[in-house]
């Protein structure tokens, strides 16, 4: 008997209201309601099923399901999950069989959303009103009442209930998956992992642990699909070609939707687009192996949104992290990367004959200043393509900065001879042969103890101490290597704080008239004691604040106090009191060193002429123009000028008479071989000699005993200074020396 048939005189007409068609739903007609029919008596069966046979609700059929025992039913729900209703015989096997299989659907398996129908042909075993009290039961029948109208009721009125939990349960379920798998995915900066979250969170809401999904990226239009990630059965496409004939229909699908750039779902899978703002085009093929209902169809149109939304956050990630790590230039890593390669390297507890280098191209800043910065861009391309062509399959390269590659492999492949050879042949650039060479710093990682800072800062330490002995060379890192530099730093650091503390502080030599014994100046030399009370000498820290650039403001520093102590010593009636101060070749190139004499000498009122200026020898050949220049524009302002440490920098003496200065000092080195008025003194006697014949005055440094001071005096030198006189003094000290000296 068919539905309308039945309805025309059993009063089931709200049957019509539920077969109107919503065009917002998707169709529903190849889906059917199961019915879980459980009684011991055959004949229930049989009569049930023929009663409901032909019913439909909410366009969809009824299909059924049979168990004759509370165990058999047991069987079938733990397989089965998709039940609507179930009609349950309250005798069984027991006299409460049924109701203690309600309590184990309920309590033990959690089917919430299942309708169950009590019926018993035994009213007394289970008091209705108790039943339907103490138990999840959409309706509790006696056999004998539920005639084919009131049975297509009861089932009509617990399928919609059912639908309408089911809905709300999906929809919840859906709405947790979405929320929870965004905030996952949002955060996500690897795309493998991205794609497992999406495929987890659909055999979630799918509920089906064999779902099949593809997860496909297209580079580009018309190029091969290739595969992220799978689930199910097409896992073995992961290593697998995508066009093959068994996956036909699943790559038009994923064909059309790319093309469409729109999801297309049908009954049993779908193709989800996911949208991106690059070229490379991201898809989602789901083979559900069940009906896609419109509450599923739902749940994939949103959800693929999202997951498009957080794509997009991906792949800009990626896109950064990429630039972070990558060198733009040549697309080698970077110096960031080749650090956390050297982590991996040194995380490891075998590290067997593992040498990382660092390659520095010789005189690449002349080249591309001569030839250009476009042509330098190709000559390092050019580089970066010759060490990837040898290295890249057998070690880690990258390009930490200018021209500087680095190398990180095994011993026998990362050798200066191999590396060295690369260079032999000259390089291709816009049609010309360009010939290049390097130098190699290298350290062994097999028993390296620090980080991988420290193992790059310990390679380039080998690099630059190969460049300064010879280019076109190569130099391993020793330990000794990194004592000396760490301890250079650490002094530097050590002089900058002390320096800001005031721990630094100047003393003053006394220089005399060597056959009157008269003073008439001294010499302002810079002094460093530590906080716990040790003296570093000047011959470690000056070369330490001259290589950090701190000897500018250290000389400024010391000038202004040495034009202060003048003053002092002026207003005491020292009026003929001179005082030298050096000068270091930073200080004499910065621009501002003209400027800052003139306002030391101005702040503190000194005569100009009282002030003498000492610089080297060395200084004086460096840049002779300029010096030139400058020594001229020192004299204008007034202040004396001294060559110091004369005879140990191989001057010029033609260019040396040209120079406005007006004395010479001999260094120590030559004063100390001096042993007597009659020893063979040449060069001390030489310089005597060409400062007489120049009209220059001439001081000795370093005197210690009386023997060198009357040899000094027999070879024309009036001038000196040295510990034999005095050693260097503190400001209260000066003065009370200089009182007892007159």
């Amino acid at each position: 008997m068919s539905t309308n048939q039945q309805s025309s005189h059993d009063e089931l007409v709200f049957l019509e209201e539920l077969e109107k068609s919503d065009p917002q739903v998707k169709s529903e007609e190849s889906l059917t309601w199961r019915i879980m029919i459980i009684d011991d008596d055959p004949d229930v069966h049989s009569a049930t099923t023929f009663a409901l046979s032909n019913l439909s609700i909410q366009n969809r059929s009824l299909s059924f399901l049979h168990a004759y025992s509370a165990v058999q039913a047991k069987e079938i729900l733990k397989k089965v999950s998709d039940i609507a209703v179930i009609l349950l015989d309250v005798v069984m096997e027991q006299e409460d069989a049924g109701l203690q299989l309600v309590r184990t659907i309920r309590n033990e398996m959690g089917l919430s959303e299942v309708r169950i129908i009590l019926r018993t042909g035994q009213p007394g075993y289970a008091p209705e009103i108790d039943a339907i009290r103490d138990f999840d039961i959409n309706d509790y029948k006696t056999k004998s009442e539920l005639t084919r109208t009131k049975l297509f009721t009861t089932i009509t009125s617990a399928i919609r209930s059912y639908d309408q939990i089911y809905s709300i349960n999906t929809l919840r379920r859906a709405s947790d998956i979405i929320t929870r798998s965004s905030r996952e995915l949002i955060s996500q900066t690897s795309l493998n992992e991205f794609s497992a979250i999406v495929i987890r969170s659909i055999v979630e809401y799918f509920q089906l642990p064999d779902i099949n999904l593809i997860f496909f990226k297209q580079d580009d239009v018309g190029q091969a699909l290739s595969v992220i990630a799978t689930s199910g059965q097409f896992t073995q496409l992961l290593n697998s070609p995508t066009n093959g004939t068994d996956n036909a229909l699943v790559l038009q699908m994923i064909e059309n939707c790319l093309t469409r750039q729109q999801n297309i779902i049908d009954a049993n899978h779908a193709a989800l687009y996911l949208s991106n703002t690059t070229h490379i085009r991201y898809a989602l093929y789901v083979a559900a192996n069940k009906t896609i209902d419109a509450r599923d169809e739902r749940f994939l149109n949103v959800f693929s949104s999202n997951v498009s939304v957080c794509l997009d956050n991906v792949l800009l990630n990626n896109r950064l992290r990429n630039h972070a790590f990558t060198d733009p230039l040549t697309n080698l890593p970077n110096r960031l990367k080749l650090l956390h390669i050297l982590d991996q390297i040194l995380a490891q507890k075998n590290r067997p004959h593992t040498t990382l280098a660092l390659i520095d191209i010789d005189h690449f800043a002349e080249t591309n200043n001569a030839l250009g910065h476009q042509f330098g861009d190709l000559l390092l391309c050019a580089v970066a393509e010759r060490l990837r062509h040898h290295f890249e399959h057998s070690c880690r390269l990258a390009r930490i900065g200018g021209d500087t590659f680095s190398i990180v492999g095994h011993d026998d492949i990362v050798s200066p001879e191999i590396i060295l050879s690369l260079f032999y042949a000259p390089f291709l650039i816009e049609k010309q042969d360009v010939q290049l060479s390097a130098t190699i710093g290298l350290v062994k990682l097999d028993d390296y103890e620090g980080d991988a800072s420290d193992a790059l800062k310990d390679t380039n330490i080998a690099l630059k101490r190969a460049k300064k002995q010879q280019r076109t060379s190569y130099v391993y890192f020793t330990n000794n290597m990194g004592v000396e530099i760490r301890e250079r730093v650490r002094l530097m650091r050590s002089l900058n704080s002390a320096f800001q503390k005031n721990q630094l502080f100047v003393v003053y030599q006394p220089q005399v008239h060597i056959g009157s014994g008269k003073v008439v100046g001294a010499e302002a030399l810079l002094r460093w004691k530590t906080t716990e009370g040790k003296f570093i000498p000047p011959d470690q820290f000056i070369p330490i604040a001259e290589y950090s650039g701190l000897i500018i403001e250290l000389g400024d520093w010391v000038l202004r106090n040495a034009c202060y102590e003048l003053q002092a010593l002026i207003k005491k009636g020292y009026s003929d009191f001179k005082m030298s101060v050096n000068v270091s070749q930073a200080q004499f190139l910065h621009p501002d060193f003209l400027n800052s004499v003139r306002r030391a000498i101005n702040d503190t009122g000194i005569p100009p002429e009282m002030l003498d200026l000492e610089i080297t020898e060395s200084m004086a050949m460096e840049d002779p123009i300029f010096l030139m220049e400058t020594l001229h524009q020192l004299k204008k302002i007034g202040v004396k000028i001294s060559i110091d440490d004369f005879g140990t920098g191989f001057s010029s003496l033609s260019y040396l008479q040209k120079l406005p200065i007006d004395q010479l000092k001999i260094d120590r080195s030559f004063v100390s071989q001096i042993v007597d008025a009659t020893s063979s003194a040449s060069i001390p006697k030489m310089i005597i000699q060409l400062c007489q014949s120049l009209g220059l005055t001439v001081i000795a440094e370093g005197v210690e005993d009386l023997k060198q001071a009357e040899a000094l005096i027999s070879f024309g030198c009036s001038l000196a200074q040295g510990y034999y006189y005095s050693k260097p003094l503190e400001s209260l000290k000066l003065l009370e020396w200089l009182e007892k000296k007159t």
